[in-house]
């Protein structure tokens, strides 16, 4: 089965070209640049991504951009800074299309000296467990690299449009009964520096944005 894959992007012209290679042969590359000014929307196009422009700063305003601009049938999700590998996307397609999962997210697995500073890991720890009171899903990351029917996704009414994207996206599919698995993925140092987990203060600022999505009433979604 082909698919989508979205990658919000905000000056990555330095790991666009890693990205893109290794999308899979028969899917398409959607870049959403989110205001770059590093020319990365013209290394996309040419290197055969489809570019969609949001002027809207924000991770989930890049991300849901890109889920409105697909019409494969499986979305795919993943970071474009070259920490994560895109063509580890096959079997998490292949949970989906099988009937396996109706969510699939990459547990990420450092790689590397730098690949996931302390910070961005406490940060992350401290939302799976908020994630877990929440809902009772048992998930050991919250990380970018996703895959879903899109048709699926739409349904889910995602309506936060900074950092609290992905999160709202794991509470609605566990309000809505979805089977939601996770998969080990390698991490990898990314190139440049990160736009929120860079420091300690933007981790915690996001840690903070995404309490207000752990705090929507559950089973709203059906």
């Amino acid at each position: 089965m082909t698919a989508d894959v979205v990658l919000p992007c905000l000056d990555e012209a330095e790991a666009l070209p890693w990205v893109l290679e290794r999308i899979p042969a028969g899917w398409r590359a959607i870049v959403v640049d989110n205001g770059s000014t590093d020319g990365s929307d013209r290394i996309a196009r040419e290197l055969g991504a489809r570019v969609v422009y949001e002027g809207r700063r924000g991770f989930g305003a890049a991300c849901h951009a890109g889920l409105q601009a697909a019409d494969a049938d499986v979305v795919c999700f993943c970071d474009c800074d070259a920490s994560l590998d895109p063509g580890l996307l096959r079997e998490f397609v292949r949970q989906v299309a099988d009937g396996e999962s109706d969510l699939v997210l990459g547990r990420r697995r450092p790689r590397g000296r730098g690949a996931w500073p302390l910070h961005a890991r406490a940060g992350n720890l401290a939302l799976s467990r908020m994630l877990r009171r929440r809902t009772g899903l048992r998930l050991h990351d919250l990380g970018p690299l996703r895959a879903a029917r899109r048709k699926d996704l739409l349904s889910l009414e995602l309506t936060d449009r900074r950092s609290g994207y992905p999160l709202q996206m794991v509470v609605r599919a566990a309000d809505a009964g979805w089977r939601v698995a996770e998969r080990d993925v390698p991490y990898l140092p990314r190139a440049g520096r990160s736009k929120v987990t860079g420091t300690w203060r933007g981790t915690w600022q996001a840690v903070h944005d995404m309490r207000a999505v752990l705090a929507e009433p559950g089973g709203a979604v059906r």
